[in-house]
C-alpha cells in the first residue's frame, strides 16, 4: 500500500484539506477540512509533504497564479476523468456551462452527466470545477457551498478585471 499524506492548507477562502502519495501528485483537495482526517485514515498529517500545495493556493489567493501546476492523480472513471481534463481547460476568471463541457468532450447529451462528475471532482479548486455555472448564468452546486463558489469567481474576475455577471 502507498504512503499518503494529508494536511490543512489554508487560504483567506476558507481552510481546506489536501492529500498527496509518495511522489507529491495530488490525490484529493477538499473544500472543507472538517473531517479530513477521516477520509483517509491511513494518510499521516503531515504540512511540510503539502508544503507545495499550500504555496500554490498562497500564490493563487494573492492573484499571482492563474493555473496550478500541479502534478495530478484524481481517481474515477473514465467518463469523470474526460470531464477534470476538460475543466482544466477553461481559461482563469471565465466561466462556462455543463452543456459546454459535454459538447467539447464529444458527449452533447451528456450536459447531466457533465453535473455529476463535476459534484465527483476529488481535486476541487486546483481542477476549477467552481468555473461552471448554469447555461442562464445561474449560479449552481459546488461541493463546498455556493458561497465559497461566488467568492472563488469573484477573486479571479478581480484578478482579471472583469465584472462578473450571475443570476442568483
Amino acid at each position: 500500500m502507498k504512503k499518503t499524506w494529508w494536511a490543512p492548507i489554508k487560504s483567506p477562502f476558507q481552510t481546506f484539506a489536501a492529500w498527496v502519495d509518495e511522489e507529491g501528485r495530488l490525490l484529493r483537495f477538499n473544500l472543507r477540512a472538517t473531517g479530513a482526517a477521516n477520509v483517509d485514515p491511513a494518510a499521516e498529517k503531515n504540512e511540510r509533504k503539502l508544503a507545495h500545495v499550500q504555496r500554490q493556493v498562497n500564490e493563487y489567493a494573492a492573484g499571482k497564479r492563474r493555473d496550478f501546476d500541479l502534478e495530478l492523480l484524481p481517481d474515477g472513471p473514465e467518463f469523470d476523468r474526460k470531464v477534470w481534463r476538460a475543466l482544466l481547460d477553461i481559461p482563469f476568471g471565465t466561466t462556462t456551462y455543463y452543456g459546454a463541457i459535454a459538447e467539447r468532450i464529444g458527449h452533447p447529451t451528456a450536459a447531466r452527466a457533465v453535473g455529476a462528475a463535476n459534484g465527483a471532482n476529488p481535486i476541487a479548486l486546483v481542477i476549477p470545477c467552481h468555473r461552471v455555472i448554469g447555461k442562464d448564468g445561474s449560479l449552481t452546486g459546488y461541493g463546498g457551498g455556493l458561497p465559497l463558489k461566488r467568492k472563488l469567481l469573484e477573486h479571479e474576475a478581480r484578478v482579471v478585471g472583469t465584472r462578473l455577471d450571475l443570476f442568483g
